[in-house]
């Protein structure tokens, strides 16, 4: 299988220095010959980084034609729309807006400060009513991983936040 090929050349490639702190997040091979490989890494990854994987799978793809000589290859991170899968993808985000759905709890939203192995923390502000009225509280929850059905981070444009 041509996905299993390239996860095992990129292990190889991610033995390297400089791309050791990279990790895949998915590839998939559609049907007109176009393979989409997504990477993200421990502190980020550029598009630079990006190109020079990019160099790489073509190389082999070229030489040992697995998908044919005809095919279209994007590499790239999986951007803000698609949701975090991993452990190690987190940590990058601490500080930032996450919204989470929670097995059998719904939805929630808020700021993620801490990650650790079996969970995360979010910290968000929640308007209460008492008597006639109403306060701002603090929020602050911590997840379990294997409760988390779908993480996205949400990107914010507004100064300061």
């Amino acid at each position: 299988m041509i996905e299993q090929k390239i996860s095992k050349l990129l292990e190889e490639k991610f033995i390297e220095p400089e791309f050791e702190s990279f990790f895949l997040i998915d590839l998939e091979l559609k049907g007109d010959n176009r393979l989409e490989v997504y990477l993200d890494g421990d502190k980020g990854i550029t598009l630079g980084n990006c190109q020079k994987i990019s160099r790489y799978l073509e190389k082999h793809l070229d030489e040992n034609l697995w998908i044919g000589e005809k095919y279209a290859l994007e590499v790239s991170s999986p951007g803000t729309k698609k949701p975090l899968k991993f452990l190690r993808q987190y940590h990058q985000h601490i500080g930032r807006k996450l919204e989470v759905k929670i097995e059998e709890e719904g939805t929630v939203q808020g700021t993620l400060t801490k990650v650790d192995e079996d969970s995360i923390v979010l910290e968000w502000k929640e308007r209460i009513k008492e008597g006639k009225k109403k306060r701002n509280i603090e929020v602050v929850k911590e997840i379990p991983f294997d409760r988390i059905n779908k993480t996205i981070v949400k990107l914010s444009f507004n100064k300061g936040k």
